[in-house]
């Protein structure tokens, strides 16, 4: 793979949002929603007393999708608590279709989440995480993870970030600039917050998931954001679940309370 990942950051705390085409539409209504009620915001309570996010979706009645990085406290390099993480389905200013906290979860082995971000850290960067009881709502349904994409191509993204966490937007024309087996570059703007959103494909079945974002940077000296794909990588996670009941990452079982070895460091544009 071509170097594409010259300046990447996580897309965890804040920066300026990345600017292409028209950005994101906030979706503030029950209707502007609508069909996107399994795509929520999923908070985090920092050592530090205050709150983080990230977005997930829904992939099954019990399962939702995120980036790997976002079940980290970069303030200690530890893992979140289960109890400290909620999944707040379809929030829009207040109100949310669903709430659901955490009873395990599961980061993708080959995530490091002491290495500097790279084309290597972004293709491993997701996790699954298993709802403390089953999300069946007939408006609240999960999303089917596959497929691939090509150069070209058009996908929706739907997010929330630091500039507007109080509602999910929606980006329905960002392009795929690059891609490899496992990471894709696309067009997109995204903020921090933004990790963990799901990239859609939309195909005659509906809308379909193909990859997760994880980082944000350049290609080609512009603006970009970068996405995991899910194909291979949602098939390993499951694999984990099987394995094991524990938060897994970088090949060891990580418990409550401890961290990963190295020296945690997220890079920020200017850093």
């Amino acid at each position: 793979m071509r170097q594409i990942l010259a300046t990447v950051a996580l897309c965890l705390l804040a920066v300026p949002a990345i600017a292409a085409g028209d950005g994101p539409q906030s979706l503030n209504t029950a209707d502007e929603v609508r069909g996107l009620e399994g795509v929520g915001r999923l908070d985090m309570l920092t050592t530090s007393g205050q709150s983080g996010f990230c977005t997930a979706t829904l992939v099954s009645p019990t399962l939702v999708l995120t980036a790997a990085h976002c079940v980290f406290d970069p303030a200690t390099g530890a893992a979140h608590r289960t109890e400290e993480i909620v999944f707040r389905a379809g929030l829009r200013h207040g109100r949310e279709d669903a709430r659901r906290t955490i009873r395990r979860m599961v980061v993708h082995p080959g995530y490091d989440f002491s290495a500097k971000p790279s084309a290597e850290s972004v293709a491993a960067d997701l996790a699954l995480l298993e709802l403390d009881r089953a999300l069946q709502m007939p408006n609240v349904q999960p999303f089917p993870a596959s497929g691939r994409l090509r150069e070209g191509d058009v996908v929706q993204v739907v997010s929330y970030a630091r500039d507007r966490a109080d509602a999910p937007s929606s980006e329905d024309d960002c392009t795929v600039l690059h891609r490899n087996l496992r990471v894709l570059a696309l067009d997109c703007s995204v903020n921090f917050g933004a990790s963990g959103a799901p990239v859609f494909v939309n195909t005659t079945d509906g809308l379909r998931i193909v990859s997760v974002i994880s980082a944000m940077g350049e290609i080609d000296g512009e603006p970009a954001a970068f996405a995991v794909t899910v194909e291979a990588g949602l098939a390993t996670l499951m694999q984990e679940f099987g394995r094991s009941s524990r938060l897994t990452a970088t090949r060891k079982t990580i418990r409550v309370g401890e961290s990963a070895s190295g020296n945690i460091r997220f890079v920020r544009p200017g850093e």
